[in-house]
């Protein structure tokens, strides 16, 4: 179903399901670990780009940046919830920071893997 509606949403454009894909993978791992993120997408993003005949190496490298950039939430990492206490950080305080941060680091990643590999196979 992850797939399919990234698919639907990129209209078959690849730097737009790489896009999508790492928006995906950013939000789930905002609430899960980034481990557990990682492990989850892979086989999804393989079988997505397998079906549409693309690279899978530019979107293993997006899955591996996306899983790793947990900075929006104090739950995404436990570095984010070990600080949160001592540092006397809000919920709120992760979201100001991290999610420019997570939009800066996303587009950084998305564009220097378009600039870099190829996304079609």
């Amino acid at each position: 179903m992850i797939a399919e509606q990234v698919v639907s949403l990129s209209g078959g454009e690849a730097w737009l399901i790489l896009l999508l894909t790492y928006i995906t993978i950013s939000m789930l791992t905002e609430v899960i670990s980034n481990n557990a993120a990682a492990v989850l997408m892979l086989p999804i993003v393989l079988d997505m780009t397998e079906k549409a005949s693309l690279n899978p190496e530019p979107f293993v490298f997006a899955i591996m940046m996306a899983a790793s950039a947990s900075f929006a939430t104090p739950i995404g990492y436990q570095t984010n919830l070990m600080v949160q206490g001592p540092g006397n950080y809000r919920f709120s305080d992760f979201l100001k920071v991290g999610v420019p941060m997570n939009i800066v680091i996303g587009l950084t990643t998305v564009a220097v893997i378009c600039i870099i590999y190829p996304l079609k196979a």
